[in-house]
């Protein structure tokens, strides 16, 4: 499987972003891959049929989706057929929680922390088609950002920052309407608030696996007490927020360890370990063999 590296593309450790728009038609298209970054995609113009771990999706134009790290796709398009995309990537770190927290927007962007972990037929078969107005307003943002990533300006990376947080904002938003539209329209209620709360907590502890995570930092940002919090969330997940910061590290673990040549202690840091033996020893109790067996029995099993 072919990995997308940050490095690639993402020239400075402190703004990991970059954008790009590209056409593409049957003779011209990314291979299947994966990459490390969030990948935000909006359709200009076209069709085609995305393919994301082994399924195909319809794709039209003002369609926007987001994939996350890990997950493979890729795009097929009939001859004679293109498909123009704005794509843009960045790690999560290019916002700051302190920014999201004294914005007052940490619960208002679903279609960052919640939309991209549900499953997957539901995320693809109900991907955001964006009506006419808020087309333009999308691509313009796009554009906007894009113009500025050109453009070399001093101030450049605080503008796309901000033109960020915008894009999600109103993605999320368009999402929530949509969503209850659907709800409505099938007679449901939908999630209680609580495990919404529980869903974009989740959603961030995905985002933000690899950084040091502070419950009291965690409860500022959300706007929920401690003791609230830990009760809230073992309810509704079965686990202590910690517990699943643990989960979500091994995971991420595993894809490094089927995917990469990187050793051990350098999957240990990558994913949030600062002891890589805490490390080895987290991983054997979850997975039931050490980092390296996984690695050897994984690249056995596909040499097969």
């Amino acid at each position: 499987m072919i990995v997308f590296s940050s490095e690639t593309y993402m020239k400075e450790k402190t703004f990991p972003f970059c954008i790009n728009r590209y056409i593409h038609d049957s003779q011209n298209y990314p291979p299947v891959h994966t990459h490390e970054f969030v990948e935000l995609v909006y359709v200009v113009a076209g069709e085609a049929e995305h393919v994301f771990t082994g399924k195909h999706y319809k794709l039209k134009a003002k369609d926007v989706f987001i994939i996350n790290p890990g997950e493979d796709h890729t795009f097929r398009i009939p001859p004679g057929r293109s498909i123009e995309i704005i794509n843009c990537l960045f790690l999560p770190n290019l916002i700051a929680p302190s920014l999201l927290k004294e914005l007052g927007v940490s619960q208002s962007i679903d279609f960052f922390y919640i939309q991209p972990f549900l499953d997957t037929d539901d995320r693809f078969h109900h991907h955001l088609n964006l009506v006419h107005h808020d087309a333009l307003h999308v691509q313009s943002i796009l554009e906007t950002m894009l113009r500025e990533f050109e453009s070399l300006h001093q101030d450049a990376s605080t503008l796309i920052r901000l033109k960020m947080i915008e894009l999600l904002l109103l993605l999320s938003r368009v999402y929530r309407e949509e969503k209850q539209r659907r709800l409505e329209g099938c007679g449901s209620f939908g999630y209680s608030e609580q495990h919404l709360l529980v869903l974009r907590i989740c959603g961030y502890l995905e985002r933000h696996y690899d950084e040091k995570i502070a419950i009291p930092a965690l409860c500022e940002l959300f706007n929920i007490s401690s003791r609230h919090l830990n009760r809230l969330f073992k309810q509704e997940t079965g686990l202590t927020v910690i517990e699943m910061v643990h989960k979500i590290r091994i995971e991420r673990a595993k894809y490094f360890l089927e995917n990469t040549n990187e050793k051990v202690i350098a999957i240990a840091f990558k994913v949030g370990y600062e002891d890589p033996a805490f490390f080895s020893r987290l991983f054997r109790r979850n997975v039931g063999i050490s980092p390296g067996k996984y690695r050897g029995r994984i690249h056995g099993m596909t040499s097969l």
